[in-house]
C-alpha cells in the first residue's frame, strides 16, 4: 500500500511545471525601460556654446542626450548638479552627449562657460555649455522640457530652476525626468540611457 501511494505522489510530481525553472526565467529577464516623462518633442532650438560658435538641436539629431539646467554663479545645486553630469561622462559611453543649459545668460558668457567647464574636466567634444537670449532660454524650459524657470528675488539666485535632469532619446523626444538629488535615479538615469544606446538600430 506504502508503496502505491509513493507510486502516485511520483507521478503526480512529475506532471507539474518546472517551478523552479519558471521562476528562474521570469527573474533572469530584463525589462525594457520605461519613460518617465510625457512622450514629447523637443522644440528645435539655436543657441551659442562655450566656444561662441552657433549650437543648435540639429547637432543633436539621432542622438541620445542628457540634459540639466544650471548657472556658473549658482552656490547652491547647481555644483552637485555639475559634478553628477561629470560622473556621467565617466560612466556613460562617448556616443551620449551632455547638455548643461545657463539660465543665467546675461552672466554666463561663452568664455565663462567654457572656463565653468574646464574646471569640472569638461570633454567639450561631447558635453556642450549653451547659453542664448533669456527669452529663448525661459520658453525651451518651460515650454520645451516642461521644466520650472522663474525669476529669483535673491540677488544671489536670479533664477530658480529645476534640479532635474532630462534624458532625451534618439529622435528628439523627452524620455523621462531624473533627481539629481537622489542617487537611485542617477543609477537609474544610466542604466535607461545605456539601454537605448543598446537598442539604436
Amino acid at each position: 500500500m506504502k508503496n502505491r501511494v509513493w507510486w502516485i505522489l511520483l507521478s503526480a510530481a512529475l506532471l507539474l511545471p518546472p517551478v523552479y525553472l519558471v521562476r528562474t526565467q521570469a527573474h533572469e529577464k530584463t525589462p525594457a525601460p520605461v519613460p518617465t516623462a510625457p512622450r514629447v518633442k523637443i522644440p528645435e532650438f539655436k543657441l551659442t556654446d562655450q566656444e561662441g560658435k552657433p549650437f543648435s538641436s540639429a547637432q543633436l539629431s539621432g542622438k541620445i542626450w542628457i540634459a540639466d539646467f544650471i548657472f556658473t554663479s549658482c552656490a547652491g545645486t547647481c555644483p552637485q548638479m555639475t559634478q553628477k553630469m561629470a560622473r556621467l561622462q565617466a560612466t556613460l559611453p562617448a556616443e551620449i552627449e551632455l547638455v548643461s543649459f545657463s539660465v543665467d545668460p546675461a552672466r554666463d558668457t561663452p568664455s565663462v562657460l567654457k572656463k565653468y567647464g574646464s574646471q569640472w574636466g569638461a570633454d567639450f567634444k561631447r558635453w556642450h555649455f549653451l547659453t542664448g537670449p533669456e527669452m529663448e532660454i525661459g520658453r525651451l524650459t518651460k515650454k520645451g522640457f516642461r521644466l520650472s524657470y522663474a525669476e529669483g528675488t535673491d540677488p544671489a539666485e536670479p533664477v530658480i530652476h529645476s534640479i532635474r535632469f532630462v534624458l532625451v532619446d534618439k529622435t528628439g523626444t523627452l524620455y523621462g525626468y531624473y533627481d539629481s538629488s537622489e542617487e537611485t535615479a542617477m543609477r537609474q538615469l544610466v542604466t535607461d540611457a545605456s539601454a537605448l544606446l543598446a537598442a539604436r538600430g
